[in-house]
């Protein structure tokens, strides 16, 4: 079974709107000293599957009671919590978009390493350990091929390079839209004019040789998909012969018998983490979730249920092969995969302004032309 993720994006709000926004968590201070551990788990398919792997089995355990909060998490009801001191939630996701500028200006509490267990710790892969989060799931952005127009005995593109090489590999493309900043077809470009899959060759990015190269393929385009439900309406419509996309929904396509197949070489990798907002009433109990929502047996069973790759690779000892090759981060895709650089993004130059917001408006600029 799989169960996709809606993107979590940054807000531009008023304080009208971020208030309407915290009203699902909106509590008297009193009631906010409790001590049940609430913890989000996003909503619908998916805060099931939290549930069962990680809030039932936890509560089972330790014998502390949990409230599982099933609907998604955002920065502005993080920092409006924070700032009035009404702290309602006790661990939620974030990713690195939204956790590191949290971070940064002092919304979370520090992650306890002292109470994870040596080969526990080991485990969970180095990107998805930050002093203020731990990963919770893994996800891509891959390349994907419509079988019908690309079968597997013929010349397929493999790389972002013949991607963007119209005359030998023909067909309808489609990318990301780059309307948010810290989503976009921004490495995959680098990637297309020679820059190696490697963090560090990718990082910081050159804005102008990013849109240098999209000038190329901008033509050649037949749409820019703004999300993970869209991309997938546009594969399974058919109108699309090569495409980036979700991983998740490349794969629940295919699982359902759609005609594609994933081409995992020069992926984007990113990922959620657990946070602890600063000032939650119930500290040592987030710290000990946390941990226990981390460990592999945890990770394997949430994997099972979600298609989405655990962050301890020693879930990998109990998840059949067959679905460990459908994750982000199977150990052999993660030697060919570009992990996120959210520092990148959320770095703030002398002008005031994130590298997100730069690549907002530059893109709001560019897609007009």
């Amino acid at each position: 079974m799989h169960f996709s993720i809606n993107r979590r994006r940054f807000i531009q709000t008023t304080s009208t709107a971020l208030t309407a926004l915290a009203m699902p968590y909106v509590a008297t201070r009193a009631s906010a000293q409790t001590s049940e551990l609430r913890v989000v788990v996003y909503g619908g398919d998916i805060g099931k599957a939290g549930i069962e792997a990680f809030t039932e089995p936890f509560e089972a355990e330790t014998g502390i009671k949990v409230r599982a909060i099933t609907q998604d998490f955002e920065p502005a009801q993080l920092e409006l919590m924070v700032a009035s001191e009404n702290v309602t939630v006790d661990v939620a996701p974030l990713n690195p978009g939204a956790a590191l500028p949290a971070a940064a200006k002092g919304l979370l509490e520090d992650i306890d390493y002292s109470v994870y267990k040596k080969d526990e710790l080991a485990g969970i892969v180095d990107f998805a350990k930050q002093p203020f989060g731990v990963g919770l799931l893994v996800y891509g952005t891959v390349m994907v091929w419509n079988t019908k127009k690309f079968p597997a005995e013929k010349p397929r593109p493999n790389t972002w390079s013949e991607f963007w090489d119209v005359e030998k590999f023909p067909g309808a493309r489609l990318l990301i839209n780059g309307q948010w900043g810290s989503e976009g077809p921004w490495e995959e470009a680098l990637m297309a004019d020679g820059v190696p899959a490697d963090t560090t060759q990718i990082y910081p990015m050159d804005i102008g040789h990013v849109f240098a190269k999209l000038d190329e393929i901008k033509p050649h385009i037949r749409k820019w998909w703004a999300s993970g439900s869209e991309s997938q309406q546009l594969m399974r419509s058919g109108i699309g012969d090569v495409m980036n996309a979700y991983d998740g929904r490349a794969q629940l396509l295919i699982d359902n018998g759609e005609p594609f197949e994933i081409n995992r070489n020069q992926a984007k990798i990113t990922w959620d983490y657990w946070v602890i907002p600063k000032g939650s009433p119930n500290t040592a109990n987030a710290q000990k979730f946390i941990e226990f929502a981390t460990r592999a047996d945890r990770q394997a069973a949430y994997a099972q249920l979600t298609n989405y790759g655990p962050t301890n690779r020693n879930a990998f000892k109990t998840i059949p092969d067959k679905l460990a090759r459908k994750l982000a981060s199977y150990p052999d895709y993660l030697k060919s995969s570009v992990p996120n650089d959210g520092k990148w993004y959320a770095e703030v130059g002398s002008d005031g302004k994130s590298n997100t917001a730069h690549l907002v408006d530059r893109w709001a600029d560019w897609v007009l032309r």
